[in-house]
């Protein structure tokens, strides 16, 4: 298959953990006899500092033209000390989603046996976690009318969704659901929100056409108890922008890094793929960021294009490297590895992990010994 895939590294980490995903996807173009061409654009902080936009127009232009995108990470710290800042480097992924109408995030969230000690949550609580959480991307109160008083005293964000937006979600986190368990449970406010009340209505006419799924129901204070007490309940979430956006973050900690955590965005004509975690500034340049969810991504985007074997190579080197404690410092803080060399790792496994054999000081040189 050849496939033209835009790179967007933005900020921080950014760049850092966006190099060992190509590399990876270079293993697995060599390995399966694909073409990848790589095609990168400026996004967020960096963007503002050469263009003073945040989404250039030859950067969304690389996007249209691609046939998915990579995306590392957004933001810088200068941009936080004044919240009235004009332009901030958020805004460019914002106008992105917006633009290419990536309606859909979807956030996988499961756990590894040999960093269940890892999650702030006792193990036996965690084992087993497997779930996919399912958020509407481009409605809701996060785009919907801003006002402030002229005394400056008043605000209001209004919340807006339409059938359409409800429904193509919903399509596809059932059809999600049929190939996995099963379950899909959807998340809401319909006991106060009147949007709320028609994605209940809607998803409910809707699952009539996938009656092989079981459809539970949760209010979003319930679910945000229940991702803590029991993970393991959960099949599919569908949720809405901003009750996705609290949940995939609090799921996040379940795992025991941030740094694991892989996303996909959809949309009719293209997808995102991106690691959820953000642009991690203190580590800038020093190769210590975890390159792990930003690789596993890179999975997704292979998933999003079929190539089913192509994406569980790279989910079963990442394991390895998971299980041999070739990871970064958040994972290994006594006897960790560099974000490039955990990269090397596991791209030479997926092209030789029969042959290959690996001891730290191999690996800390970059070198692979063969037996």
């Amino acid at each position: 298959m050849k496939l033209q895939i835009a790179l967007l590294p933005g900020d921080g980490v950014g760049p850092e953990v966006i190099q060992q995903a190509v590399k990876v996807l270079n293993a697995i173009a060599e390995k399966f006899n694909h073409t990848f061409t790589y095609h990168k654009g400026l996004v967020g902080a960096c963007a503002i500092e050469k263009f003073d936009n945040p989404l250039p127009k030859e950067t969304l232009k690389i996007c249209t033209e691609s046939d998915a995108i990579m995306f590392g990470a957004i933001g810088d710290p200068k941009y936080d000390k004044d919240p009235n800042t004009r332009i901030r480097p958020e805004q460019g992924l914002l106008q992105l989603r917006k633009k290419l109408g990536l309606f859909a995030n979807i956030r996988p969230v499961t756990t590894y046996n040999s960093l269940l000690h890892k999650s702030n949550l006792k193990e036996q609580i965690i084992d087993g976690t497997d779930f996919i959480i399912y958020r509407e991307l481009t409605g809701g109160i996060y785009f919907g009318e801003k006002k402030l008083s002229d005394d400056g005293t008043i605000a209001t964000d209004s919340c807006k969704y339409s059938v359409e937006e409800i429904d193509r979600i919903a399509h596809l986190a059932f059809k999600a659901a049929i190939l996995r368990r099963k379950r899909l449970t959807l998340v809401d406010k319909s006991n106060v929100l009147e949007t709320s009340k028609l994605w209940r209505t809607r998803v409910m006419e809707i699952s009539k056409k996938y009656p092989s799924v079981k459809l539970n129901f949760l209010y979003a204070d319930t679910a945000a108890m229940q991702l803590i007490l029991k993970p393991t309940q959960f099949d599919i979430i569908l949720t809405s922008n901003m009750i996705g956006d609290i949940l995939s973050d609090e799921a996040s900690v379940i795992s025991g890094s941030i740094g694991l955590l892989a996303s996909a965005s959809i949309g009719k004509h293209t997808a995102l793929f991106e690691p959820i975690h953000g642009s991690y500034p203190l580590a800038k340049g020093k190769n210590i960021a975890n390159p792990l969810a930003a690789i596993l991504s890179a999975a997704m985007l292979l998933d999003h294009f079929e190539l089913y074997d192509e994406a569980e190579n790279i989910r079963t080197a990442v394991e390895k490297s998971i299980d041999l404690n070739i990871t970064t410092p958040d994972l290994n803080s006594k006897n960790h590895f560099s974000t490039t060399n955990v990269g090397n790792f596991i791209s030479d496994f997926i092209l030789d992990d029969d042959n290959t054999f690996y001891n730290k000081s191999n690996i800390d040189l970059g070198q692979s010994t063969i037996i």
